[in-house]
Formats: structure tokens, sequence, C-alpha cells
């Protein structure tokens, strides 16, 4: 599910070309995810890798991680 998540999470990726010829990507609705490279795939792979973070950080933190295509991440606590 996981991967799943962060495919999904990938396709809503955008990027663009900064003056500097760089690439800037980020990922809309997921606030502080967004990576700068020289080329497309660098920034891809970036983006990818922040993303990741972001995600076990967030888990980790419990906060409320946003659906993507339906899927959702949520730590359930173990109930006693």
């Amino acid at each position: 599910m996981l991967t799943r998540f962060i495919e999904a999470a990938m396709r809503l990726a955008s990027y663009k070309i900064l003056p500097d010829r760089s690439y800037y990507g980020e990922v809309p609705g997921f606030a502080g995810v967004y990576a700068n490279a020289a080329a497309l795939e660098a920034c891809r792979g970036q983006l990818q890798e922040v993303l990741e973070d972001w995600i076990v950080l967030g888990l980790r933190l419990g906060h409320k991680l946003p659906e993507v295509d339906g899927i959702r991440l949520d730590i359930k606590a173990d109930v006693a």
C-alpha cells in the first residue's frame, strides 16, 4: 500500500524549468515536498526521496496524511 500511495502522489507532481535552467518539482497538497535539480530525472528522484521522508515523519508524528487516489495511510494504535 505504501508503494501505491507514493506512486499516486508522484503522479500529482508538477515540474517547471527555472530561469537558471534547473528543474523545480513539487507535489501539491503535500506542504514542503519539493525538489530542485539540474536535470528532470534527478529532480524526480529527489522529489520522491523528499516525499518518502515526509511520509515517514508524518506517520511518526501522528499527522493525518492526505488521501491520494482513494489510498489512505494511517497508523492504528494497538488495542489491548
